[in-house]
């Protein structure tokens, strides 16, 4: 799809702008390339990885290096790293989509790649001067070496800037020596090249540098033991010891204090990419699901004809619906941005860190919404399977176990659901999105007189689009008021920013959610998307009881009096349907279609 020359709408500005279906773009609209390499990846899954399984389990780390060898070989781990230093330069869409079906297969591959594609690789793609590139990215995008990410801390997690590894110049000013503690390393075990995180002195903020880590000659580094995890169990996971470390002064990435920076920047991409690993693990699970509940007999009855097990599996297939339709909607407006700024003459460098950086909310967001649905799927994988879902014989509880961790790393879920309204405030406080004059406008409707007439509904999604608008309302004015009132110390109300981040976050899946099948409804025509809309109404149904508990929480523990009794009027008056949809008969329609197929077909 080529970037037309509408508005490309910035990062936060879904809340205060319409977007017309016809702009995003969905897992539909995939090029003939992109469908290739999504062919070429399931393949290498169902051929490398899911076979291996039981290995991956027993905590086979020498398999999960061995795989990731392959990937490399198969050109999958240099998708995202530009041509000019032996990648395949593909967009920011290949890059998720690439993501997305390489890590349903076990959360130990995932981790391996992801740490090494992103993490691993992306800080020296995005930061690093000419000549580290030169040197570095066509090692790491063919895999002979293996990137890894030491930035966590025994005593600085959330807190990443407060770390007390130093670097010290050396008398001759040619190197620095590194002394300190790393913790939760991915790929610790096997990897080639490590991004360090290091204060100078006593500087504000930390600084990047690129650290060889050649075992046959370590330079002061150790690697403590591998770490017995939940999930993610042939990851390699190590404590990582910096004993004075010595790093030449060309190996410090971008500049002096700017390791906080870079660490930000590098994990708004993992956000989006870490979303995008949750995906076909949610149709895999859903899958399983259906075919274990088809097979499965009790009272004379499949259990897939069970009215509660019905329930599970349309929520299950909605989670990942709505989940691929922002993702992707998000992948290409980062794609797009980039694509602006290249033509507009910037390096291809600052292109990707602004059109990443552009997005970062959503990237928050999508993080947040798709780790806690893969949790719930394959917790509800589990149900289905009963007892044995349990069981190590059965996958439900590997997923179950490698599921959890995505809630914790690339930013908890708690830092990730904060940031997502701090940097929506603060982009409406430097101006880039306009909040302040739609907040208003709700706050004079709230003093007016509602209208009484009832609208024409008549059209698909009519209704739909009209509760997502008024979904926006309740943002606007839970958050205007919450600003009204705190001001600059609101980062200080974490209970409120939780409450306002669930609105938003409902918010845009919901709306991703509808603009998708609204989009392939035009092109496919509305019988051929009977389910997709079902889905699109459930997954909205659900939202709005989420932003109704979530906006009434606010709106009392923040107002009182007059204040709170408008406030509540309102909230009554945005969260109500005209035409309630039938919920029981959504979700049969969804189930039945999931079961015929026997799989997560959509």
């Amino acid at each position: 799809m080529e970037t037309t020359n509408k508005e490309l709408l910035r990062g936060g500005q879904f809340l205060v702008k319409e977007t017309n279906c016809e702009d995003i773009f969905t897992p539909e609209d995939f090029s003939e390339e992109q469908k290739m390499m999504k062919e070429s990846v399931m393949e290498f899954n169902d051929r490398e990885i899911i076979p291996n399984k039981a290995r991956f389990e027993a905590k086979d780390y020498a398999l999960t290096e061995d795989v990731m060898r392959k990937a490399g070989d198969m050109g999958f781990l240099s998708v995202a790293v530009p041509e000019a230093y032996g990648g395949l330069g593909m967009g920011f869409v290949s890059t998720l989509l690439t993501c997305d079906y390489i890590s349903s297969g076990t959360g130990s591959f995932s981790t391996a790649f992801g740490a090494h594609t992103g993490i691993g690789t992306l800080p020296i793609i995005l930061y690093g001067t000419e000549e580290q590139k030169q040197k570095y990215i066509p090692k790491l995008a063919t895999g002979e070496w293996f990137g890894s990410y030491c930035l966590t801390e025994p005593g600085a997690g959330s807190d990443a800037n407060s770390g007390k590894t130093t670097a010290t110049l050396s008398e001759d000013g040619k190197s620095y020596k590194i002394n300190g503690q790393k913790m939760w390393i991915s790929n610790a075990g096997f990897c080639r090249l490590m991004i360090v995180f290091a204060r100078i002195e006593n500087d504000k903020n930390i600084t990047g540098f690129i650290v060889e880590f050649d075992k046959e000659n370590p330079n002061g580094i150790t690697l403590g033991e591998e770490e017995h995890k939940l999930g993610i169990r042939s990851s390699s996971t190590r404590q990582v010891f910096f004993t004075d470390t010595v790093v030449p002064v060309e190996n410090m990435l971008s500049e002096r204090g700017n390791g906080f920076k870079i660490a930000m920047n590098a994990l708004n991409v993992g956000r989006i990419k870490l979303a995008a690993a949750c995906l076909d693990s949610q149709r895999r699970i859903t899958t399983t699901a259906v075919q274990y509940a088809t097979e499965r007999k009790q009272f004379k009855t499949a259990i897939a004809d069970f009215g509660a097990i019905k329930v599970k599996l349309a929520q299950m297939a909605t989670s990942a619906y709505a989940g691929e339709s922002a993702c992707y909607r998000a992948a290409k407006n980062i794609e797009d941005r980039i694509a602006l700024r290249i033509a507009a003459g910037n390096t291809h460098q600052e292109a990707e860190l602004k059109g990443v950086e552009e997005y970062a909310i959503e990237c928050s967001i999508l993080k947040v919404a798709v780790s806690e649905d893969v949790q719930n799927c394959a917790d509800e994988g589990i149900q289905i399977f009963g007892g044995m879902g349990f069981s190590e014989d059965t996958p439900m509880e590997a997923a179950w176990r490698d599921a959890r961790i995505a809630r914790i790393y690339e930013g908890t879920n708690e830092i990730n659901r904060m940031l997502c309204v701090g940097m929506l405030v603060k982009k409406a406080m430097k101006g880039h999105v306009d909040l302040l004059g739609p907040a208003t406008k709700v706050q004079e409707e709230l003093m007016g007189i509602p209208s009484f007439e009832t609208p024409d509904y008549s059209e698909l999604f009519s209704e739909e689009k009209d509760m997502i608008a008024k979904l926006k309302k309740v943002f606007l004015m839970v958050a205007g008021a919450a600003v009204q009132k705190f001001g600059p110390d609101l980062e200080d109300h974490q209970q409120l920013l939780l409450a306002a981040s669930d609105i938003l976050i409902e918010i845009y899946m919901a709306e991703s959610a509808i603009l998708r099948t609204e989009k392939n409804v035009k092109r496919f025509g509305e019988e051929a998307q009977k389910v997709q809309i079902a889905m699109a109404k459930l997954y909205l149904y659900n939202a709005v009881s989420i932003v109704e508990k979530n906006g009434k929480e606010s709106i009392i523990s923040f107002a009182e009096g007059d204040e709170q009794r408008m406030l509540l009027m309102g909230l009554k008056r945005f969260v109500k349907y005209v035409n309630y949809p039938d919920i029981v008969d959504l979700r049969k329609e969804i189930a039945e279609k999931v079961k015929t197929e026997n799989k997560y077909c959509f």
